[in-house]
This record gives structure tokens, C-alpha cells and sequence, in this order.
């Protein structure tokens, strides 16, 4: 099992104790971003498309351990950027698990045997390696040789010094079904304890915009890829198996943005990790006065493709708290790879996309460079 019995539970009593108190919008992981700066450029992702001013940022231990109080989730996933980067990424995860949150370290691994040292194994901590399949997929996907080679040696030297390890995995629309099935066999060799798998979403700066997937091709590849592998059942995954089937096409559900806020070095993300569309300066600002209807498959442009995980796992974890004898028959047969798929959100009334990047990066160059300019007036002074 690639989520251990006691983060089930807490996961399960914290849903129920959120419906008992009639809340309707809540949180279930914190992505937690404490820097965009990485050591790669991936062609599918547009995170460290900013200027170098906002690159140089990054959040304090103090600024992440009161953004996982202030946001109450009982997971947080600490993503970038390359949070290894960080130099003091070994005491927010301290602090995090201190605290009794479950944490994922999401890293390339190009720093991890480096890195390992730092770390404790502990059941409040995974770390999170990102490989978008074997030798050949990885490599290109991550645009640098050797990635996927030095990944998993980092994984092995984690596995030998006692720490959870799982994989997270972001397929594109030339992802191939055997191909992918034959790694999901080979990682499991390597002795992981769970895959994260996931659609690439379409980064609006990303350089790549020639390889993301949409819905029609997302569902009819996860049904070819669990095909081979009895309905998903022959892998681990440190998913929910409603959502693997809604992957494959066979459930109808609308996305829970506010299930994974991001906060980041702009603030609280709106309205959520994927669409950078404004920042609220708290988790109560981000949940109150964020328009949430104004976004989602069917509500607005930039979402129409979305089947992300961090947009519709904690909806499929919703679904399994109310039907919980659907979620078991889903996970003991498998996703459905055959017959007809859930009918698709209509995107008729969808309104258009607005790029707004730049407006909020030109604004946050403004506050740091004032903030940078007061610095050297005082110290001048």
C-alpha cells in the first residue's frame, strides 16, 4: 500500500470532521512553493519563466510553517522550482513534520544523494522524484541526458537509508501506453512506494505547447495504459482510485481548485497551482473572495483540457467519503478500460482566456525593487 493506513486516516477523519462541520470548501493539501528557481528547464513547464529579481526569491522557514498553520491541510506537497535549492528546505521539512503533517518533497533528484544527509526517514515524509517515464521519455521531457540515470541512483540511495520513496509522473500526448506500462513495471522494481501519475497541464509560457494533452487523448491514453496492467490494479499508485477511473474516463466530476491551494513568493496563488491569475495576501482572503465559479473545465478557457490531479484528486477523495462502498468496487476491479466514458463537461459556455502574467509580474518586480531600493537608502543612511 503506497499511503500508509495512519495518513488514510487522518486524511478520512479530517474529510468527515470538514463535512460535519457543513464547510463546503476546504483544504486537503497545501502546495507549498518556497522558490520558482530550478536547476532545469523542461520544455513543459513554465515555472522559471520570470526575471531573475523574482527568482532570487524565496520564502522563509517562518513564511512556510505559518502558511501550513494558516491553511490547516493535513498533507502539504512542497514543489518549485527545485526545493533543493532552498537552503534551508531541511527545516520547513522539520517544521512540517513536527507538526504532524504529512509531507512531499517534490525534486528532480539532480541534488537528492547530495541532499540525503539532511533528511530523517520518518512517516510524515516522502520524497517525491519526478520521472515522466523511462530513459528515453525522461530525459526528453526534462530536455538534459542522464536525468533519468541520476534519479534513479537517487532513489535507490534513499530506499537503502530507510525513506518512503514515490515516483510523480506527467505524461504527454506522445506518451506511448506499452511504453509507460513497462516503466510503471520497472519502478516497482526499483522498490518505490508509489506512483503519482498525472496529465501534463498546458503551462500558458511554457516553451512546449505542442505536447499537452486533451481530455479525449488524456482518457483514451490512461484506458490503453491500464489495459495493460489489469484496470491499474497491477501498480501502486498514491492515488485515489476514483480518480485513476476518472482518468480513464469513467467518472464525471468538476474540479475542487481550493482542495490544493499553492502559496508561493507572490502570496496565495489564485485560483490554484496550475492558472497564476492573482495572489491573496491570506488562506482566508484566497477562500473567500476568490470567484471560484469563474474557473474550471466548462467555466473558462484555460481549463477546458485539465485533468490534473492537483485539480481533481481531492474531488475524487470527496466522492469517496460520500460513496465509499463505490470507491472499494473501483479499487478492487480497477478502472473501467472498456465501453462508454462519462459524458464530458460542455465547454459552450466557457468564458475566454485572459493572460494576465505579466501584469502580476511587473508587479512584484515593482515591490521588490522598492523594497530594495528603501534597503540601500537605509543602509546608506
Amino acid at each position: 500500500m503506497s499511503v500508509p493506513l495512519s495518513q488514510m486516516w487522518t486524511v478520512a477523519t479530517y474529510v468527515l470532521k470538514q463535512r460535519l462541520r457543513r464547510n463546503r470548501r476546504y483544504p486537503l493539501v497545501l502546495m507549498l512553493e518556497p522558490l520558482f528557481r530550478c536547476n532545469l528547464a523542461c520544455a513543459g513547464c513554465g515555472k522559471i519563466d520570470y526575471p531573475v529579481e523574482i527568482l532570487d526569491q524565496r520564502l522563509s522557514v517562518a513564511d512556510c510553517l505559518a502558511a501550513v498553520e494558516e491553511c490547516g491541510a493535513p498533507v502539504v506537497s512542497i514543489a518549485g522550482g527545485e526545493p533543493l535549492l532552498h537552503k534551508e528546505i531541511d527545516a520547513i521539512v522539520a517544521g512540517i513534520v513536527a507538526r504532524r503533517r504529512y509531507v512531499y518533497l517534490c525534486t528532480n533528484a539532480l541534488l537528492m544523494q547530495k541532499k540525503l544527509a539532511l533528511f530523517r526517514p520518518s512517516p510524515y515524509f516522502v520524497w517525491s522524484v519526478h520521472l515522466d517515464g523511462d530513459r528515453e521519455m525522461h530525459d526528453r521531457s526534462v530536455c538534459e541526458k542522464g536525468v533519468y540515470d541520476r534519479a534513479v541512483a537517487a532513489i535507490r540511495a534513499a530506499k537503502e537509508r530507510g525513506f518512503r520513496v514515490n515516483i510523480n509522473c506527467t505524461l504527454f500526448n506522445d506518451a506511448d501506453a506499452e511504453q509507460v506500462a513497462r516503466f510503471f513495471d520497472g519502478v516497482h522494481a526499483l522498490g518505490v512506494d508509489g506512483i503519482t501519475v498525472s496529465p501534463g497541464y498546458a503551462y500558458e509560457r511554457a516553451p512546449d505547447q505542442m505536447h499537452f494533452l486533451t481530455r479525449a487523448r488524456t482518457k483514451q491514453l490512461f484506458r490503453d495504459i491500464f489495459r495493460r496492467g489489469r484496470g491499474g490494479r497491477a501498480w501502486i499508485f498514491s492515488q485515489s482510485s476514483l480518480f485513476l477511473d476518472f482518468l480513464a474516463g469513467n467518472q464525471e466530476y468538476r474540479c475542487t481548485p481550493w482542495g490544493n491551494p499553492t502559496r508561493n513568493v507572490f502570496g496565495w496563488q489564485r485560483p490554484c497551482y496550475l492558472l497564476g491569475e492573482g495572489y491573496a495576501q491570506s488562506f482566508r482572503e484566497l477562500m473567500e473572495e476568490t470567484d471560484w465559479d469563474a474557473y474550471g473545465t466548462g467555466n473558462y478557457a484555460k481549463c477546458a483540457n485539465c485533468m490534473v490531479h492537483s485539480g481533481y484528486e481531492a474531488t475524487a477523495v470527496h466522492d469517496a467519503v460520500r460513496h465509499p462502498w463505490k470507491a472499494l468496487a473501483v479499487s478492487f476491479r480497477g478502472a473501467r478500460t472498456e465501453g462508454p466514458m462519462a459524458e464530458e463537461i460542455p465547454l459552450a459556455s466557457q468564458r475566454p482566456a485572459q493572460y494576465v502574467f505579466s501584469r502580476h509580474v511587473e508587479q512584484s518586480l515593482a515591490r521588490i525593487r522598492k523594497a530594495e531600493a528603501g534597503a540601500k537608502q537605509t543602509t546608506s543612511a
